[in-house]
């Protein structure tokens, strides 16, 4: 199984070329907490600032400087190392020497700063957040700048009325699709893969969802290359915006669910299958199934991986929020700088890949 090139949703507008991440300073990564620390209890959180670090040196660092152990940190998420992020993280506040929050606050190392420190009840956990804001330089444009502005504003346009295909990004997959090989082969149940693994629960984990991912994916572009990305099908699994819950399509239901989905009340979902996947049913189940019979993957070996890969399902476009682009100046070169939110879990550069026409 190879990585599947992912068509862009706005193919049928230019891009502007450029690069990214130049400069970490150029990628800033806010997290969007699912909740706010209430000011109470055995826990600290901090809003932490990092830059050009990665995540598990930040734990590192954090568990260093505070006297901490680092299985007692807790995190919403990782962020990319070349960039400029900033998050919440927690560690165990009576485990450090102080009754005030406020003392926490400060440089823990030349790229690593705390601005701000809250108590709360319970340690921050992965999965913890409501998504992530971006703001991110695009330098070396192909084009005069303001030629460049012009088409990135025709492609936001086009992403804000329509959403961004919620694709897994090509990183998810590793170097020349590494990581999605191992996945196949773990769940072949190959020895040599299996050894690779033994040792590194996490490197199982993410080889074996790098397999779900690229299914999702096909299923993604099947749908979009038939132009039904935003349309309903019998059966199909919707999720419901306000509480996230899922469900399968009626029949008779289909015209109002349709109506629902151009109103945003709910979205439409892609599977990452295993054996608890919500599965959709009559047109939908045909349609997936006919995407995974072409794959020529066996699902039912996810069987054999069920705490690894349960199964869910992931929305087939996301919400960008807020998309704005700016023409600025910097270091004597015209840039752009463009704004957008994603939730959790969705990828950056597959909303900059639509707007650049790259691999981003």
């Amino acid at each position: 199984m190879n990585v599947s090139p992912r068509p862009y949703l706005t193919a049928a507008l230019a891009g502007i070329g450029g690069e990214i991440k130049n400069h970490p300073e150029d990628f800033e990564v806010e997290e969007i907490p699912l909740y706010e620390p209430e000011g109470d209890g055995h826990h600290a959180y901090l809003w932490v600032e990092k830059c050009g670090v990665t995540g598990q040196q930040l734990i590192s660092d954090l568990a260093r400087h505070f006297d901490v152990p680092k299985r007692d940190i807790g995190a919403a998420g990782i962020k990319d190392k070349h960039a400029l992020t900033r998050q919440w993280v927690s560690i165990p506040f009576f485990e450090v020497p102080t009754d005030d929050p406020a003392e926490l606050i400060g440089e823990v190392s030349p790229r690593i700063k705390v601005l701000d420190a809250k108590l709360h009840r319970n340690k921050l956990r992965t999965g913890h957040l409501q998504g992530n804001r971006f703001r991110v330089v695009v330098r070396d444009l192909a084009l005069p700048g303001e030629e460049a502005l012009a088409r990135a504003q025709a492609i936001l346009a086009v992403l804000g009325a329509q959403g961004l295909p919620n694709y897994y990004g090509a990183q998810r997959f590793g170097i020349e699709g590494q990581t999605l090989a191992l996945g196949v082969a773990l769940l072949r149940g190959e020895k040599e893969a299996k050894n690779r693994v033994r040792r590194n629960r996490f490197m199982k984990r993410l080889a074996v969802s790098a397999v779900q991912s690229e299914l999702f994916n096909r299923v993604l572009i099947a749908r979009l290359e038939k132009g039904i990305l935003s349309t309903a099908l019998d059966g199909d699994v919707a999720q419901k915006t306000d509480t996230n819950g899922v469900f399968a399509i009626p029949a008779d239901e289909l015209a109002e669910c349709q109506g629902r989905l151009e109103r945003g009340e709910i979205v439409l979902t892609g599977p990452m299958p295993g054996p608890k996947m919500i599965a959709p049913e009559r047109a939908a189940q045909e349609f997936e199934e006919g995407v995974f019979a072409a794959s020529g993957f066996d699902l039912s070996l996810f069987e054999q991986q069920a705490r690894l890969a349960s199964g869910t399902r992931r929305p087939l476009l996301v919400d960008t929020g807020d998309l704005t682009v700016e023409l600025e100046t910097r270091d004597d070169q015209e840039v752009l700088v463009l704004g957008f939110s994603l939730p959790s879990g969705s990828y950056a550069t597959v909303l900059l890949r639509e707007i650049m026409k790259s691999d981003a």
